[in-house]
């Protein structure tokens, strides 16, 4: 085959997109000009990479073939550059980070205590849920993936960084709040407000309620840690979120984190990446940041936080 670099990123944008268009208009090229380059990719291949259908495309069993080694081809040119960057020393280069949604609370911290450190490193951070963390590992797309619990089925290293208390919480006025250990089946009482499917933080707390053998309150789903806490705050039920994300929401004594028996759920914040992944000079200098210094960074920011107010007092009587 004769196929260009070209051709193999309009191959990987069109892919991604699913449109011809859409992947046009990600390139700053014109549609024909998209299509006429695809066309000479599948003569030279000798078979069809993409199967149409209305203004949609899918790829064919040759076309998920080509862009596994269109991937790694890019992924090899970027360790070329990596390299030479890395003999004129750690002053540039690219970062790819992929993380959780919840890690979004801690992380512009951690990456403006490396960015300072290396001004000069460009960093590229995509945010997803536990699906996408585990696409992420999978495609090799990402230098370092932040998550919690890492997938079992991937050949990866795991190394934990930070602990991830995950707790429930309640509007201020709720019954519940004040209350000392609240029993577990006591929760089910209540309206719950709950994760989506493929969360993390669902199947850890799904996996909790079953070792304690406690059904699952039923309640409405949510695709995010902030809109769970802003339908507790409504008033709609109780929710289970990380700890790291109420610091503004204690603070402002919107929100209250209940004191329910054998929470909070211990989980642990980790860096996660491939066994054979390369890591480039600024990949190791990250690494090597987090697992140092993460720890003390991010409890200096906790202790200059304003501290959340004492529970409400339970009811006399």
């Amino acid at each position: 085959m004769h196929l260009t670099l070209k051709q193999l990123r309009i191959f990987e944008a069109v892919a991604e997109h699913r449109n011809y268009t859409q992947a046009a208009k990600s390139l700053f090229l014109t549609q024909p000009a998209v299509s006429m380059q695809i066309r000479q990719l599948e003569e030279e291949a000798g078979m069809a990479l993409f199967e149409r259908s209305g203004k949609e495309v899918r790829l064919t069993d040759a076309g998920l073939e080509l862009l596994h080694h269109a991937r790694l081809i890019h992924q090899q040119l970027e360790e070329a550059q990596q390299a030479m960057a890395e003999m004129r020393g750690l002053k540039r280069g690219r970062l790819r980070l992929t993380m959780a949604s919840t890690a979004n609370y801690f992380a512009p911290r951690l990456l403006a205590g490396f960015c300072r450190r290396h001004p000069g490193v460009r960093i590229s951070l995509d945010v997803a849920n536990r699906d996408g963390l585990i696409q992420a590992l999978e495609n090799n797309t990402s230098d370092i993936v932040i998550m919690g619990k890492p997938p079992e089925r991937l050949p990866v290293r795991a190394e934990i960084f930070l602990d991830n208390p995950l707790v429930v919480i309640a509007p201020p006025g709720h019954p519940l709040a004040g209350r000392r250990r609240i029993p577990l089946s006591e929760l089910a009482r209540h309206p719950f407000i709950v994760r989506e499917r493929g969360s993390g933080t669902r199947a850890a707390v799904e996996r909790f309620l079953a070792r304690h053998d406690v059904e699952r309150p039923t309640g409405m789903e949510m695709n995010s840690s902030e809109a769970i806490k802003q339908a507790v705050q409504a008033g709609l039920g109780l929710g289970v979120v990380s700890l790291h994300t109420l610091e503004m929401e204690l603070a402002l004594q919107r929100l209250v984190v209940l004191d329910v028996e054998d929470f909070p759920i211990m989980r642990h914040w980790r860096m996660v990446y491939r066994r054979d992944k390369r890591f480039s000079a600024v990949a190791q200098a990250f690494h090597d940041f987090v697992r140092d210094e993460a720890g003390a960074l991010l409890s200096r920011a906790a202790d200059d936080a304003p501290a959340p107010p004492s529970p409400p007092a339970a009811p006399a009587g």
